[in-house]
């Protein structure tokens, strides 16, 4: 093997070893592994969301309207007023009313029809909705749709912002012109004002949501990932691959991208909490997921008027389901950033 050839099988070896060092860097930070530990589990429970197993039922009504979380008991009953009955015989209707004599008839027909209400329960484990639907099912199923929407959505808007950077930093000249005059035309619009500009012409589901934050969210990663194929597109391991006869397609996407793709997985981690906080938003104001489906977002707008009423458990709820995934969440972005890039915090 001669030296270009080592030169530029070193870039994939470092790109392995940069991946042993920072498992083992990550391994070390007790916070980053507890955050690891709580996004895995969400991510199980929106897994067995997915396949039926739990919150499957999260649109039966099976407690009463309101029902109060199980630690806080049952409502009080209300008192009840006793009507008085009038006494005397009963009026005959017969004369102003035609059908008065078919009243017998129909209550007696109406008492061999057996109905069956289903017994619904006067607490739930974290209450109920106005229709008496589990907050806690819901919370699940919701947890489902916002996760995967941020999710889905981070790994599109990752995807379109590492190929246009790569293509941008690597090419430059016109190509790289071109994508510099998309870039400023999506940076020039304020990113809320073309959310709702695509949600308005895409209308309402999750897929549409996953394509509008998909399509407005690259910019940050395009930014990032141009600067990265720049800086690598000069180094001597990109240069023998080259001499080598490598292509350029080659070059960019097998010799430089797996150098950089620890910035790609950063920003990823990133967009996840940004956009599950915009489909919260979206679904808030009705821009979101179908009213037949549940999210998070949909849950803080039906709690809305329930505070109203004094029934806080659905937002505490979902406040609560919101602020353990986004935080821990939010420290394994940290923990992993620490991990990939050491110097950031004088780790090495």
């Amino acid at each position: 093997m001669n030296a270009a050839t080592q030169t530029a099988s070193f870039g994939t070896a470092s790109a392995e070893s940069v991946w042993a060092l920072a498992w083992r860097r990550f391994r070390g930070d007790r916070v980053g592994m507890a955050a690891l530990a709580v996004v895995a589990a969400f991510l199980a429970l929106i897994l067995l969301a997915a396949v039926g197993l739990v919150a499957s039922g999260w649109q039966a009504e099976v407690g009463e309207p309101y029902a109060r979380p199980g630690f806080m008991g049952p409502a009080p009953a209300e008192p009840r007023q006793a009507v008085p009955v009038p006494q005397g015989p009963a009026a005959d209707l017969s004369d102003v009313d035609p059908l008065a004599p078919r009243y017998e008839e129909w209550a007696e027909r109406a008492s061999r029809i057996e109905s069956s209400e289903p017994q619904r329960a006067a607490t739930l484990p974290l209450g109920g909705d106005r229709i008496g639907r589990d907050v806690l099912a819901k919370a699940i199923k919701g947890a489902q749709i916002s996760i995967f929407v941020g999710v889905l959505a981070a790994a599109v808007a990752t995807a379109i912002g590492t190929v246009l950077g790569a293509l941008g930093g690597f090419f430059g000249g016109k190509v790289g012109d071109f994508l510099e005059w998309v870039y400023n035309v999506f940076t020039s619009i304020p990113g809320i004002l073309l959310i709702f500009a695509f949600a308005a012409v895409f209308g309402r589901g999750v897929g549409t949501v996953v394509l509008i934050l998909g399509l407005t969210g690259w910019t940050g990663v395009y930014r990032q990932m141009r600067a990265e194929f720049i800086k690598h597109a000069v180094r001597d391991y990109v240069r023998a691959a080259q001499a080598i006869g490598a292509g350029r397609l080659s070059r960019v996407f097998r010799h430089i991208l797996p150098n950089v793709s620890h910035v790609a997985l950063v920003q990823l981690s990133l967009l996840v909490v940004g956009f599950i906080k915009a489909e919260v938003i979206l679904s808030y104001l009705g821009l979101g997921v179908r009213v037949d489906q549940v999210s998070w977002g949909t849950m803080l707008s039906e709690a809305q008027n329930e505070m109203l009423l004094g029934h806080w458990w659905q937002l505490a709820t979902t406040t609560a389901f919101m602020a353990v995934f986004v935080t821990a969440f939010s420290l394994l972005t940290d923990a992993l950033r620490d991990a990939l890039d050491p110097k950031l915090r004088g780790l090495e």
